[in-house]
């Protein structure tokens, strides 16, 4: 399988380069010097992750698309710190049987700070 190339027409619309990569099972669309918060991954504060599975790479000019991943491609990630997302109520009532259940919920998030992306070991930005 190849990697198709994709051109866009030049302007403002997309300057820096961003890329579409599938970390703990969403997909998510990062740039650099940016933070996300993905699912709990475990590594330490202020170690680094290499992610491979790169589904979309635009470097400002062309967009390159894999199938299902591009060759060579990967977004490296710093971590910051693991945080708990917002509280969630869960709250499951059956109507004419005097059952209900209150649950409440918070995710275990990780954040993490892009720090580049590089297609074929040449970092975009």
């Amino acid at each position: 399988m190849t990697d198709k190339k994709v051109t866009e027409a030049p302007g403002p619309t997309n300057p820096s380069p961003y890329a579409i990569v599938e970390a703990s099972g969403q997909q998510f669309w990062v740039q650099p010097n940016r933070y996300y918060d993905l699912d709990r991954i475990s590594a330490e504060v202020d170690s680094t992750l290499t992610l491979e599975n790169v589904l979309l790479v635009n470097d400002g000019k062309a967009a390159t698309l894999g199938q299902p991943f591009v060759k060579g491609a990967s977004v490296e990630l710093k971590v910051m710190a693991h945080r708990r997302g917002p509280k969630l109520i869960v709250y499951k009532m059956r109507p004419k049987k005097k059952t209900r259940r209150k649950n409440g919920h918070r995710q275990e998030l990780t954040r993490v700070m892009v720090q580049s992306i590089s297609v074929g070991g040449k970092a975009l930005a």
